[in-house]
């Protein structure tokens, strides 16, 4: 029997229940189904300012998941972090109602769009993302957005507009990516990561081909990374290149450090010199993200003036070399890097920043990514001049390896770890002096670490 696509599921369905309706990942899906016309409701846990906008919205949501909460729905829609035995999914199934994960229901806001374009690579989906929607916007061009980190500029996770681009970031973990159709895709690199899922980086590479070959009008592909030109081989759609090669069909030449980490690069695509950009974030390697939003900004008809101010404009997503406020002489930002790679090149943008220290606290995430990269971690993370370490998160994994904290700190000449944010916090306030960067780094919960030194009311480097 054939599975029917979401478009037909919802054929004459308009009431639709969000079960995880306060995610980032849920928001923007709800406000661009609410933009055409759908009726929602919603659960979840914990209040949040994602439900007190939904609200805002007129939607009803409710705290705690409950079988009554699916009353009067006509579909569910899901977030992929429920646990089995929810009892809104299983009121649904009773029901016989509809049960559609969130992927899915993205792949099917790109199929109402007129033009989506969708943002895929293992590290600089988020930058690239918010860089290319926020030129869009600023040239009037009123786009919808879904994307990984809060963007500023939009205060959210995303938005409906009623322009004919759709600017999607598109994750390659368990082929997520493979369910929205895109018009313009970008691939802006392809590494050793999700190894748990994809099996070896062979099996990275494959889920990239086919994620080119669904793409009906462009792929823009990093020309400079062997692994993305071995998944855009053979590619039935249409190659674009971007980087420094000489060969690449928009090749970035002439970067320049101007001051305190923040680039310039010049850009010259098929048809000529296109101009010279200057960045609004910090980091040398934001000039491939940065490129590859122009690039597409290009394919989509914007000109060198409006693609020069969205990218000047931009100056960070929540959680990207995020400086969230300063403690006594201290500043203490915010970083989602969580692969040795990201790490290298957060570290590495610090470090160009003139602080007198770089203290870098790291919570591993997941326990086979730990093991996997263990040495590598070791080697970047010694880039710091000190390095504080928290336990291992797990989220969907169960320590079945044996692998500990510890394992990685005896790696890092000079490096503590601890069991709590609150230790954490001690121990960084303790040693910090006047001048130095504290920067929290990886993609669970250590953002809470840096809170907690932000809402100390006496910093010990005052003394």
């Amino acid at each position: 029997m054939t599975q029917l696509k979401v478009g037909e599921i919802l054929a004459g369905r308009r009431r639709l229940h969000f079960v995880g309706i306060g995610g980032s990942g849920m928001f923007p899906i709800v406000q661009i189904l609410k933009s055409r016309g759908f009726e929602i409701t919603g659960s979840d846990v914990n209040e949040g300012s994602i439900i007190d906008a939904e609200r805002a919205m007129g939607i009803e949501v409710s705290i705690g998941h409950r079988a009554e909460n699916v009353d009067g729905a006509e579909a569910l829609v899901v977030t992929a972090a429920l646990l089995p035995g929810n009892p809104e999914v299983e009121r649904a199934q009773q029901l016989g109602l509809p049960i559609i994960p969130r992927a899915e229901m993205l792949g099917y806001l790109t199929e109402l769009s007129d033009c989506p374009v969708c943002i895929s690579g293992t590290h600089g989906k988020t930058t690239a993302t918010s860089i290319l929607t926020s030129i869009l916007l600023l040239a009037g061009r009123d786009p919808s957005a879904v994307i990984g980190g809060k963007l500023p500029l939009i205060g959210g996770y995303g938005r409906a507009g009623s322009g004919r681009e759709l600017v999607v970031e598109a994750f390659a973990f368990v082929d997520s990516f493979l369910h929205p159709s895109p018009a313009i895709s970008v691939i802006l690199n392809i590494d050793n990561d999700h190894l748990d899922y994809f099996g070896s980086i062979d099996g990275a590479i494959n889920s990239f081909k086919k994620f080119a070959a669904i793409t009906s009008q462009l792929v823009l592909a990093n020309g400079d990374d062997p692994n993305t030109l071995r998944a855009v081989e053979d590619c039935p759609t249409g190659v674009k290149t971007f980087g420094e090669g000489e060969g690449c069909d928009y090749r970035i030449t002439g970067v320049r450090r101007r001051e305190r980490a923040f680039y310039s690069f010049e850009l010259t695509g098929p048809e000529g010199r296109v101009g010279e950009f200057t960045l609004g974030a910090p980091g040398r390697h934001n000039v491939y993200n940065a490129a590859a939003a122009a690039a597409a900004a290009l394919e989509l008809g914007c000109s060198e003036e409006e693609i020069q101010k969205g990218i000047a404009s931009f100056h960070g997503a929540a959680r990207r070399f995020e400086i969230l406020g300063q403690r006594a002489g201290v500043t203490i930002a915010d970083d989602y890097a969580h692969h040795p790679a990201e790490l290298r090149a957060t570290l590495a943008a610090a470090k160009d920043m003139g602080y007198r220290r770089v203290i870098a606290v790291f919570q591993p995430f997941t326990y086979s990514r730990t093991k996997q990269h263990l040495d590598y971690f070791a080697e970047v993370l010694s880039a710091a001049d000190l390095v504080v370490l928290t336990e291992i998160m797990g989220s969907r994994e169960v320590n079945t390896i044996g692998i500990h904290v510890s394992d990685l700190a005896v790696k890092i000449p000079g490096s503590r770890w601890f069991s709590t944010f609150q230790q954490v916090r001690d121990y960084c306030l303790e040693v910090a002096r006047p001048g130095d960067l504290i920067i929290t780094l990886g993609c669970g919960d250590i953002y809470k670490a840096a809170r907690l030194m932000l809402e100390t009311p006496e910093c010990p480097a005052a003394r």
